[in-house]
This record gives structure tokens, sequence and C-alpha cells, in this order.
């Protein structure tokens, strides 16, 4: 454990030292040019290997072709845009996300229950990220409303 804490420091400082170095903004390639150095603490965090780095490319644009696939709903006088597919926690593996047609997630009692589940850690990550906007705080109380309300004893009661 001590040497993964100590790898993550010097990641950490890494990019820190190279966000400072550019004005206070982090940008990808800034990174990467960095890591190209093989004593470079990030180095190791790379596939340099063209041939697999590439593949794990044309796997990330095509999560990303996925999730931008949406449907529009009509709500009164608004369009309601939403994603068409779903990855659900149970679905990832080493490989990365499976995704299932929402509208099937939506229909089937266990699926969507762990879409719940998902949605749940998804708004405990939004509250962490942003816990210090005070402009916040009615949409975090709702959201505690919500978890409360969504609890598993709740939803046996």
């Amino acid at each position: 454990m001590t040497d993964i804490k100590q790898r993550d420091s010097k990641i950490r400082n890494e990019l820190t030292r190279l966000a400072l170095e550019h004005g206070g903004e982090l940008q990808p390639r800034a990174v990467v040019d960095a890591a190209r150095a093989e004593d470079s603490p990030l180095h190791d965090s790379f596939d340099w290997n063209d041939t697999t780095a590439a593949e794990k490319f044309r796997l990330t644009q095509a999560r990303n072709l996925i999730r931008a696939v949406v449907t529009y709903e009509e709500l009164g006088n608004k369009l309601i845009e939403s994603r068409v597919f779903v990855s659900l926690t149970s679905d990832r593996d080493t490989d990365g996300a499976g995704y299932r047609l929402t509208t099937n997630v939506m229909s089937d009692d266990v699926q969507r229950q762990q879409m719940l589940t998902d949605a749940m850690v998804e708004m405990q990550r939004f509250k962490e990220k942003y816990r210090r906007l005070t402009e916040l705080a009615k949409v975090f109380a709702a959201m505690e409303d919500v978890e409360v309300e969504a609890s598993p004893q709740a939803v046996r009661a």
C-alpha cells in the first residue's frame, strides 16, 4: 500500500508541477509530453505501444459514440434529451463498460435498481466535487432528500 501511495504522490506532485508551469491550467498535451521521458513519474501511466494504444483509443471513440446517442421526448413545451444507452456498474469489466438500452433497463426491476444505485453514487461524487460551492446548497439538500427516500429501508416501507 505504501508503494501505491508513494506512486500516487509522485504523480500528483508532477501533475501539480505541470499545472503551475502552465499558469495553473493542466492540459493533456503537456501531460503526455512530460510523460514521454522514461524517468518521468507519469511514464508508466501510458501505453507507449502504438498498436495497442490505437486499439484502446478506438474503444474510447466507440464509448463516446454510444454515449452520444440520444432521443428527444416532448414534455409540455420542452424537448427533453435522454440517452438511448446506459452503462450499469454490473456491466463493467476490465475491458470497459458494456451498455444496455435505457428502455430495457427501466422496464427490468433489478436493472432499474442498479441504475438508481449508480445514480446515487454519481450524486455523491457530484456533491464531493462541488461541495465548496455554497450556491449549490439547495441542490445538495434536494439530493439528500432523494437519498433518504430511495434508501433500501424507505423502498421496503
